[in-house]
């Protein structure tokens, strides 16, 4: 009986290896893909209500943002583009491009500019007309800040009323008959200006003194220019 030994039973048992980390790879990369979809199709749609002034702020940011963050100066924190440093002053530095003027510098512009040509247009008719040329010496036009000035200059050989009177000489109405009709071509308003020597009147500070006198003139002068409009 103690030869008869027992058989040996051997049982092998493999391990089963474990999936999880190749189960959850899939979750990952589906992730990274959703998240880069969603990232264009937000792009698409910040495109889509773009203004166009916006989309070339955008593509010039891109195409040079360190020089636009550069050189935009306090335009960075001030800017209304979308992506921040892409500055709203894009004709002036490098790296921004088209940009539209400030409203009430471009109407200072647009007015210099038609107050320029309004005085070479009085130019070239002073020079066209004999008469008016043989009177340049008396004429004076000039732009200052309110405007186009434009002084007709009295002489002792050469008034341009009678003396103590609004009545205006032949040769001052010539002029103010001439360019009545370039002023007229204008929308800018006209103020008129008389002026009076320094004599007063016998009547004293309580008649008509200098003062009405040179209101006088002015609507004088006036009346003339409407005449020459016709």
């Amino acid at each position: 009986m103690k030869n008869q030994a027992h058989p040996i039973i051997v049982v092998k048992r493999r391990k089963a290896k474990s999936h999880g980390a190749a189960h959850g790879s899939w979750k990952i990369a589906y992730a990274d893909f959703m998240t880069a979809m969603m990232a264009f199709f937000l792009v698409m749609w910040l495109i889509s209500i773009s203004s166009p002034k916006e989309l070339i702020q955008i593509a010039e940011y891109f195409r040079t943002p360190l020089a636009t963050a550069v050189t935009g100066g306090d335009r960075i924190s001030n800017s209304e583009s979308p992506i921040p440093g892409g500055g709203d002053d894009y004709t002036q530095s490098q790296g921004e491009v088209n940009k539209q003027p400030n409203i009430e510098e471009l109407k200072k512009r647009m007015e210099q500019s038609r107050l320029r040509k309004l005085r070479g247009d009085l130019d070239q008719l002073i020079e066209s007309d004999p008469k008016l040329r043989a009177l340049r010496p008396h004429l004076k036009i000039d732009l200052v800040q309110e405007g186009l000035r434009i002084q007709i200059i009295d002489s002792q050989n050469r008034p341009m009323f009678r003396t103590g009177s609004a009545d205006v000489e032949p040769y001052m109405r010539d002029i103010l008959r001439a360019i009545a009709p370039v002023l007229n071509g204008i929308p800018n308003r006209i103020s008129l200006s008389g002026h009076t020597d320094d004599f007063p009147y016998a009547s004293g500070e309580k008649g008509y003194s200098n003062w009405e006198l040179s209101a006088d003139r002015a609507n004088a002068s006036r009346r003339e220019l409407m005449v020459g409009v016709g």
